[in-house]
């Protein structure tokens, strides 16, 4: 690529339900970004503790110990109502409490213990933790602040969830350059893949099959020289790993029951651990037929062991297996196209190594080999890194043009309460469809326009995103004054209506994005402040630990003088100040080991060292004396 826009650097952060991953491109291909553990995925958990928060691999290293204030799965709740059935299902598994959000048309809120404190948390807020982190993982990387992102989503999200996952960037601070849809991501990935080495073909049909942790998603993508359609989007955002694990859970913790006859169903923290040995073992099961799970003291003192095997795993999650088939013929025929007609089947998602899976979707297709060549796990974030590049002002000899779609159709409700879809799903974006409205009663001066997304004929049936008002309307007859309603959708797939009465200035407009059940402006202002002030002590807290850790590094450099050789020559009254000093830091440390004031620790390492430093280096000056004379040097050699 060459050429750099004012908005670089941009990042492509996949944002999972139980992974995430971020990329950016370099040097003529997109570098997947390593976390500080070296991990190049970040598991999608926010976790806290009396003392501090923790994100990714830290957050759910002590999920055993701290179920109840340890977050997951939140992309299952972002944009969601409390109310909704997938959200009271998965309520129930959780070990955290989700309640209901006052005022806020049953949004739901998160409730943890921090810092002793009960504090509540939106899903925006617990996903914006994660895209910090995201960000914050770039910025070591590149070595410079990093603004600018384009974040995926999965393909089936509505326009609450896409809007809610925006917010999230905004509350960590990004500029979300473009929302755009998992499988066209890592179609972009696939098709850059294909360009990169040069294959001459002509355009191809790609069918994107993208099974993650929490949500599925298949795309049917026209794949020209200089360009990629999606031609339908089909799915499910509640269905993934996730899910699989519940059922190796609810499996294991039937079988304890009948072992021990004692429930662990209540218990907040033997779950997560059984749910933890359950995911180990989902992932062991694609390589091999069988495998088993040991927990120590489970329960109470009980300790618990059992197998499982490929087929019994199979068995307990066929009818899931089976739902995963039914959107790829749906998408099929909303593309208007048979089996034969696609090229290609691209396998996205870390679900898509289970076996059964593979070998459904083989048989699906009459025994067409799969294609297996991306990253199952870095694909979309790869995709999203080539977007943003593109987006910033880079221009590659792959470059193309995205054309996405909706996902779900859109209209409002007409008087008789039915669906009067005025853009229908599957349809390219950006978008701008009208539709005319006459008065249904006379001299009627004022028209409600509610909006809906989804595909029941009942407007009330479908998704609810928001209602205005158009007023002002010259009295007349029914059926003499019109109302010209546009629905408008922008490249992030968010919707805009507009209501305008026909042969007057008389309009009105309205945002999704300002439907009550999503976040106001001052709302995320807030939540902005509120995130700035968690990272600040995120970073405090990473000077207390690394100012402990000079001094306790300290600490042990001195034992380890004082176990060597030269220690016995030094006079008894220092060997003595040494030893009382070391001491009392090493009693100071076990009192102090909770500490908060980076000043403490790093005035007890100047204190000590300026006890021990003069002697050590008075004992090396005098070592070097000795070493300079060739006889001392001798009899020094013989005594070591």
């Amino acid at each position: 690529m060459e050429g750099k826009g004012g908005e670089w650097p941009a990042i492509g952060i996949d944002l999972g339900t139980t992974y995430s991953c971020v990329g950016v491109w370099q040097h003529d291909h997109v570098e997947i970004i390593t976390n500080n553990q070296g991990n190049r995925t970040t598991p999608s958990w926010v976790a806290f503790t009396l003392n501090e928060r923790l994100v990714g691999e830290a957050a759910k290293n002590q999920a055993g110990l701290n179920p109840t204030n340890t977050i997951h799965d939140v992309k299952r709740l972002i944009g969601r109502r409390f109310t909704e059935e997938t959200v009271q299902s998965d309520i129930k598994l959780w070990p955290f409490k989700v309640i209901s959000f006052p005022h806020k048309d049953n949004k739901p809120l998160i409730v943890v213990t921090y810092k002793g404190e009960e504090k509540h948390f939106t899903a925006e807020e617990i996903s914006a933790m994660i895209l910090m982190k995201m960000k914050e993982t770039a910025e070591v990387y590149l070595g410079t602040e990093v603004k600018n992102a384009v974040i995926t989503v999965p393909a089936y999200f509505n326009d609450l969830q896409r809007q809610a996952t925006k917010d999230a960037g905004t509350i960590a601070g990004i500029n979300v350059m473009r929302i755009i849809n998992e499988p066209t991501a890592a179609a972009i990935a696939y098709g850059l893949e294909k360009k990169a080495v040069e294959i001459k073909e002509a355009a191809k049909n790609v069918l994107v099959f993208d099974l993650g942790g929490g949500t599925f998603d298949v795309s049917v993508v026209h794949l020209a020289k200089d360009s990629f359609e999606v031609k339908a989007i089909s799915g499910n955002t509640h269905l993934g790993g996730g899910d699989f694990d519940s059922r190796l859970v609810s499996h294991f913790v039937a079988e304890f029951k009948r072992k021990h006859n004692q429930d662990i169903s209540g218990n907040p923290r033997a779950l997560a651990r059984l749910r933890a040995a359950c995911e180990r073992a989902k992932r062991t099961l694609s390589s091999t037929t069988e495998t088993s799970i040991q927990l120590d003291c489970l329960y109470e003192t009980i300790d618990f062991s059992s197998t499982i095997s490929r087929a019994r795993f199979e068995k307990l999650n066929m009818d899931l297996f089976s739902d995963v088939m039914d959107p790829v013929e749906k998408c099929l025929k909303d593309a208007k196209m048979e089996k034969e007609d696609i090229h290609e089947v691209v396998c996205v998602g870390g679900s898509t190594r289970i076996p059964k899976v593979q070998r459904l979707l083989k048989d699906l297709f009459h025994g067409k080999e799969l294609c297996n060549n991306l990253n199952p796990d870095e694909a979309v974030a790869c995709g999203a890194a080539i977007h943003a590049a593109i987006l910033s002002g880079f221009r590659h000899k792959g470059c193309f043009l995205l054309v996405d779609i909706t996902p779900l159709s859109l209209g409002t409700d007409i008087y008789n309460g039915d669906m009067s879809v005025i853009i229908p799903r599957n349809t390219p974006i950006p978008t701008k469809m009208v539709q005319n409205y006459i008065t249904a009663r006379d001299n009627q001066t004022i028209m409600g326009i509610s909006v809906y997304e989804g595909e029941r004929l009942i407007a009330k049936d479908n998704n609810f995103l928001g209602k205005f008002d158009l007023c002002g309307i010259n009295p007349a007859p029914k059926g003499v004054a019109a109302v010209i309603v546009s629905f408008e959708i922008d490249e992030n797939g968010i919707l805009i209506v507009t209501a305008k009465e026909k042969g007057t200035t008389n309009k009105n407009q309205m945002t999704i994005t300002n439907h009550r059940g999503n976040l106001s402006s001052k709302e995320i202002d807030w939540m902005v402040k509120e995130a700035k002030k968690y990272r600040a002590e995120d970073m405090e807290k990473q000077k207390v630990a690394t100012a402990k850790f000079n001094l306790e590094i300290y600490v042990s450099k001195m034992w380890d003088i004082m176990s060597g050789q030269f220690w016995k020559k030094i006079v008894m009254q220092d060997k003595n100040m040494i030893e009382d000093a070391i001491e009392q830091t090493i009693q100071w440390l076990d009192w102090n080991h909770d500490a908060t004031d980076t000043c403490k620790f790093e005035d007890k390492l100047t204190g000590l060292k300026n006890i021990c430093d003069p002697v050590i280096a008075k004992m090396h000056q005098n070592d070097s004396h000795l070493r300079g004379d060739p006889q001392n040097r001798a009899n020094l050699d013989k005594t070591n």
